[in-house]
């Protein structure tokens, strides 16, 4: 049992949305560390010039991580099903184990009783 599993729905929906924020100004970060590196050894620009370059390398980068996050999320989801229909499809074949077995004990104590 995970920590979000014991939470009441708004709560954990509470949970989601804060760390959704926090992921989100973690990415911000991130590209505005990843653009001032990159516009760092481009001296011969003029400063606004660079800032500009920065400006939309930052928002290139939060595109591509976006884009990264949601196609991260769709196999996520994707797994989650494939999972989900074999874990359904194991339990009915265990569960249909589980009956033969016990018709079979069934008829064997018949048999015996017959006997």
């Amino acid at each position: 049992m995970t920590a979000m599993e014991g939470l009441p729905v708004d709560l954990r929906a509470f949970h989601n949305e804060v760390e959704g924020h926090l992921l989100a100004a973690a990415a911000r970060e991130e590209a505005r560390t990843a653009a001032a590196r990159f516009v760092a050894g481009l001296d011969t620009l003029p400063e606004a010039e660079r800032a500009e370059v920065a400006r939309q390398f930052a928002v290139e980068h939060l595109a591509l991580s976006r884009t990264s996050w949601q196609r991260t999320a769709r196999r996520g989801e994707e797994l989650r099903a494939e999972y989900e229909s074999a874990y359904r499809r194991l339990r009915a074949r265990l569960l249909a184990g589980v009956l033969l077995g016990v018709a079979l004990l069934a008829a064997l104590d018949l048999v015996a009783m017959a006997i």
